[in-house]
C-alpha cells in the first residue's frame, strides 16, 4: 500500500469478507484474529487482482518497510535537511544501515540509493505535471543541491530534460508501486 487510497481499498475488501482490523497504514494490515490457510487465501484471492500481495516471512516484510519510508521521506516536506535516509531507516527499522542495503539489493536486484532516486524522479514528475513550483523550488522541496543536479539526474533516468518533459503533456508518469 503505498497512498491513502489504497489504504481505503484494503479496507474496504477485508472488512467485506468479514475480518476486524487493528491497525493499518501504508505497507501494513493487522487482523485481530489469527488466520487459517484457508482464510489467508481469501484474503489473498481479494486483495491479489488490486495489486496487492499478503507478506508473511520477515525478510519480505523488512523490504516493504524500507520502500514505505523511502516513499514517505520523498514526500515530506518539511523534514530536517541535514538528517540522511540511511540513518532514519537504520533509526526506524532498528537494524545496520548495512544489512537493509544488502537485503534490499538481494530481494529487488537494485540499491535503496536507486530505489530513492527512482522515487524522486517520480516525484519531480508529479510536480511538474501540477505546474505549481518553479524547477528551483522542486529542487529545493525534494534536497537536491541544484537545479542543476536535479535536471542531470532527471534527464539520465527520464531521457529527457524537466522543461522537454513539461512541454510533451503526456502521461509519463509511474504508479508508486511500480517505481
Amino acid at each position: 500500500m503505498v497512498c491513502n487510497r489504497c489504504i481505503m481499498v484494503v479496507r474496504q475488501e477485508v472488512e467485506k469478507l468479514g475480518f476486524n482490523i487493528d491497525a493499518i497504514k501504508l505497507g501494513e494490515l493487522v487482523i485481530r484474529e489469527e488466520l487459517n490457510n484457508a482464510q489467508r487465501d481469501k484474503v489473498s484471492a481479494v486483495l491479489e487482482p488490486l495489486g496487492f500481495e499478503l507478506i508473511d516471512d520477515k525478510k519480505s516484510q523488512l523490504i516493504e518497510q524500507i520502500k514505505t519510508i523511502v516513499i514517505k521521506w520523498v514526500r515530506e516536506q518539511n523534514r530536517e535537511r541535514s538528517v540522511n535516509l540511511s540513518d532514519v531507516l537504520a533509526d526506524q527499522l532498528h537494524h545496520d544501515y548495512n544489512y537493509l542495503s544488502n537485503l534490499f539489493s538481494e530481494v529487488e536486484g537494485i540499491t535503496i540509493e536507486k530505489y530513492h532516486i527512482a522515487q524522486k524522479i517520480e516525484r519531480v514528475k508529479e510536480l511538474l505535471v501540477y505546474d505549481e513550483l518553479s524547477l528551483s523550488e522542486i529542487a529545493y522541496q525534494l534536497g537536491y543541491s541544484s537545479v542543476a543536479y536535479l535536471s542531470n539526474q532527471f534527464k539520465k533516468v527520464t531521457g529527457l530534460s524537466p522543461s522537454h518533459f513539461k512541454q510533451i503533456k503526456e502521461d509519463k508518469r509511474k504508479p508508486l508501486d511500480e517505481v
